[in-house]
């Protein structure tokens, strides 16, 4: 496939992602009143990807986030050619998405881009009104986390496979002379 096919599928996914995703957060969801809900802004994300995976994964592997580009990198999945390449039409994507976003939501009424469009943080920048602290703390349990649930399948996947391999390898075959015993 050409690099530009993959390029246009990975900025027309990636703008999606962030067209959907955030936008669902941006214009449909508010806290603590219920709008879509958490679950709603989540279902968004989710099937965005989904719609982008099977619209266009075929042509570019579907990453849609440079953390995933990045990652399949690491692991020998996409080459070092295509590394830029790909999250600049990610970063182009996002962007493009971003600026829709701010288009629709300052159509609104009674809209300031200085009342925290789109942003989080902690404080009055949090929506539940959380400090630094409760932030860092939930950023770091979170993040380990992550990181267990990521390790611990592929550690387990290691040891199946070692533990498969030493069950299941086959018992040596032993040559005996089967006709001397009949006699």
């Amino acid at each position: 496939m050409p690099l530009s096919k993959k390029l246009g599928a990975e900025f027309i996914g990636t703008f999606w992602l962030v067209l959907g995703g955030c936008g669902s957060a941006v214009l449909a969801a508010k806290f603590p009143e219920i709008g879509i809900g958490l679950v709603g802004v989540a279902l968004a994300f989710g099937l965005t990807v989904v719609t982008m995976a099977y619209a266009v994964g075929r042509i570019s592997g579907g990453h849609f986030n440079p953390a995933i580009t990045v990652g399949l990198f690491a692991g020998g999945r996409t080459p070092a050619g295509e590394l830029l390449p790909y999250i600049l039409a990610q970063l182009a994507g996002a962007i493009v998405a971003a600026l829709v976003l701010y288009v629709i939501a300052s159509g609104k009424e009674g809209f300031d881009l200085a009342a925290g469009f789109a942003s989080n943080g902690y404080g009055e920048h949090s929506p539940g009104g959380y400090s630094l602290v409760a932030c860092l703390v939930s950023e770091l349990v979170l993040t380990a986390g992550f990181r267990l649930f990521w390790l611990a399948p592929i550690l387990g996947g290691i040891i199946g496979g070692v533990a498969y391999r030493w069950l299941a390898a086959p018992a040596p075959i032993v040559a005996a002379d089967v006709t001397a015993a009949a006699d």
